[in-house]
């Protein structure tokens, strides 16, 4: 049987390629209104961020979206942003891939 291609994405934080499935993504639509996508198929511009709380804490600290969509993003979405990724990253150790 063939092997599968592993799409990859860069963590727009730690400029490192990973597994898609190993980031979250973060969509900025028409708008200009941010979010998680936990899909990964919203409509909008999106950029990838690692599932690890210290990279999202970094990317708070650098202000790394208001950079990447060039608008202001309100500290109210980082810290989503944060509680989002600790939960994906206890729920992956809690319960493997």
């Amino acid at each position: 049987m063939k092997t599968r291609k592993i799409p990859m994405r860069k963590d727009i934080v730690t400029n490192q390629m990973f597994p898609k499935k190993e980031l979250v993504r973060v969509v900025k639509n028409k708008e200009n209104e941010v979010a998680i996508d936990p899909t990964g198929k919203a409509a909008g511009r999106g950029a990838y961020i690692g599932l690890d709380v210290e990279i999202a804490k970094k990317a708070k600290k650098k202000r790394t979206f208001d950079q990447a969509f060039k608008i202001k993003v309100d500290d109210q979405f980082y810290d989503d942003l944060i509680a989002y990724v600790d939960h994906q990253q206890a729920r992956k150790e809690l319960f493997g891939k």
